[in-house]
């Protein structure tokens, strides 16, 4: 894993790829753990059947679900150092193309697609492209808007 020092060296790998991750078992305990986290119980979520019924084979996590990973995959493709503060900036796109099935496994790879200055630091725009093992079509694609002040 890659130890930034500083947004200069993160700026400097703008247009690369920056990592991926490890697979990540995704469990039906953890897709009803979200969907009581977020009151969010959608039955293809929850019930097999209804997730049968839909053509899903069972149940799927939340879209929502596998985009919340994108903070705990990004701490896990690199670390950043020497700032004074890092947040979650916004996503410029956001798209759900392939469901995630109970008992699949998931991983993401991060590109940095841009760095902006913004007033105390910068904005950095990732790439995340969260893939499915097994399938050639990935499961979900954001911009993800990160901000790093000095």
């Amino acid at each position: 894993m890659p130890k930034l020092n500083g947004i200069d060296e993160l700026t400097a790998r703008v247009g690369t790829d920056l990592g991926t991750t490890d697979w990540h078992d995704v469990t039906q305990d953890r897709i009803t753990a979200f969907a009581h986290d977020t009151e969010d119980f959608e039955r293809i979520h929850l019930d097999p059947e209804r997730g049968r019924e839909a053509g899903f084979g069972g149940t799927i996590a939340h879209g929502m679900f596998t985009l919340s990973l994108g903070p705990k995959f990004l701490y896990e493709i690199f670390e950043m150092n020497g700032h004074s503060l890092g947040l979650n900036y916004g996503f410029d796109s956001v798209r759900f193309l392939n469901p995630v099935r109970v008992g699949s496994r998931i991983r993401m790879t991060a590109r940095l697609q841009d760095a902006r200055p913004i007033d105390g630091g910068y904005r950095f725009t990732i790439r995340q492209t969260f893939q499915i093992e097994g399938s050639d079509k990935p499961a979900c694609v954001a911009d993800a808007v990160v901000a790093y002040f000095h």
